[in-house]
């Protein structure tokens, strides 16, 4: 038998609000696990006390905002309309079926303007983290990270050229470098070099890069195996223990991974007090310099590492035993390799005697040199390299490097496909910026929620 179909459309019950909303809806949790009320107190500086019409409450704005990010909506306005439709976005933010919902403009306007140079998305994002290690989601010991690629809000084929202005490095890593260098020197004999300058780089052709003429902040991104166009990089790093992340580092895409992430490390065991005692990273972050660091600080690193073919069919370095007593390296063939020099960026380099290479049977596979002589480079910090490959060969290690795809890379994969990050919302480097610290805010909110809810369960 059909049944009638019912039209109540226009019928009139008396319920709350709160009965709608199930027992178990992702909101309620939000809203029974996480205290909101020190956002209050990180925004009464931007509000005036005695002048003006009253203002949406700045809890109630930011929860407006976490709508967005916790489901993935990327446009304000199509956000109104979702929560003006949604009763639990309603309860979520504290109305009722009949009260006006804010205009989209009002979120994009204190975005704009009242929080523009600010420091208040990061100030969430971290006292957030703060509550996370409250409860005990946050160990600070085992830390992982990498970095990915967000898609630019600008055309890829818009864009002029520019001469790439490369950026300085730092000071404290040069001088590093040039007092070991001159030590290395000094024991081999060798002189001092001279004070570097600015002018000390070899003279080249000025490299050309393309700057977009929609987001110049953004970078050209060109890496095997990602797309080529205008992107951001999310430097990131996530506590092992919950997955909870810990720091989100903007750059423009054609930024080197290694380069911002000593300083950032810092920044995270200067504000949230780590005592880190391992770190995973990827192959980019394999470099002698952070290896060195990370070695001081008696941070256990695993570093995945490349190996690069080499172009010329040579006789490669790792078939020469360096003799550590006599600082030289013997070829298969028996001939030694001595110091030569140490160069400015810290390279040894050891060459052979071309008169006993001139009669191996073996030197059209050893050397393609006019001279007939080998030479093999070896870094200043090569010891530290090795001390993180031979780390990626225990069994810890094994397991730690292991661990990076079930913590920061599926970090990375929740934010792309469940909060809308595959693409920049904004413009410009500190509007990117400011979707990644929401972006990474709801994500660690999201852990929380669900976690502190089954233990109650």
């Amino acid at each position: 038998m059909m049944g009638n179909q019912k039209n109540n459309r226009d019928e009139q019950v008396t319920v709350t609000i709160n009965d709608l909303i199930p027992d178990d809806h992702f909101l309620r949790r939000v809203e029974e696990t996480i205290d909101f009320s020190f956002i209050e107190e990180k925004l009464k500086p931007y509000y005036c006390d005695n002048n003006g019409r009253p203002s949406i409450h700045p809890i109630t704005l930011f929860k407006m905002m976490f709508i967005g990010y916790f489901y993935g909506v990327r446009s304000e306005r199509q956000l109104e309309k979702e929560i003006q439709m949604n009763i639990a976005y309603r309860w979520f933010l504290g109305y009722s079926i009949t009260d006006p919902v804010p205009d989209h403009s009002t979120i994009s306007f204190n975005r704009r303007t009242r929080f523009l140079h600010t420091s208040v998305f990061e100030d969430i994002f971290d006292e957030i983290v703060r509550q996370a290690q409250h409860h005990n989601m946050v160990g600070g010991r085992i830390l992982m990270t990498d970095s990915t690629h967000i898609k630019a809000n600008a055309n890829k084929n818009k864009f002029v050229r520019k001469i790439k202005v490369a950026k300085p490095k730092a000071k404290g890593y040069l001088d590093q470098l040039e007092k070991e260098v001159n030590e290395d020197r000094f024991i081999h004999g060798k002189k001092e070099l001279k004070p570097r300058k600015d002018g000390d780089a070899k003279k080249k052709e000025p490299e050309m890069t393309r700057c977009s003429t929609t987001d110049p902040d953004s970078g050209f991104l060109m890496r095997d195996g990602k797309p080529r166009g205008f992107f951001y990089l999310d430097h990131r790093t996530v506590d092992a223990k919950f997955n909870i992340i810990t720091d989100t580092y903007i750059t423009p895409g054609n930024v080197s991974d290694s380069e911002p992430y000593l300083e950032r490390l810092q920044v995270q065991t200067t504000k949230f007090d780590f005592n880190v005692e391992a770190a995973a990273l990827d192959s980019g972050y394999f470099t002698g310099y952070i290896c060195k660091k990370l070695r001081e600080q008696k941070i256990f690193m695993v570093m995945g590492y490349r190996r690069f073919g080499s172009q010329k069919k040579v006789l490669p370095k790792r078939k020469f035993i360096y003799v550590p007593e006599k600082d030289v390296y013997v070829c298969p063939m028996g001939i030694m390799l001595r110091y030569s020099t140490t160069d400015r960026d810290g390279n040894r380099f050891y060459k052979s005697d071309p008169k006993e290479c001139a009669t191996c049977p073996h030197l059209n596979e050893c050397t393609t040199s006019k001279n007939k002589q080998r030479v093999i480079s070896n870094h200043i910090w090569e010891e530290h390299k090795e001390h993180a490959r031979q780390n990626k060969r225990t069994p810890e290690g094994k397991t730690l490097y292991r661990m990076r795809g079930h913590t920061i890379e599926r970090s990375f994969a929740d934010a792309k496909e469940l909060h809308a990050f595959r693409y920049a919302r904004f413009r410009g480097k500190e509007s990117v910026q400011e979707q990644a610290f929401m972006t990474a805010t709801c994500q660690n909110i999201k852990k929380m929620a669900l976690h502190l809810t089954r233990l109650v369960e």
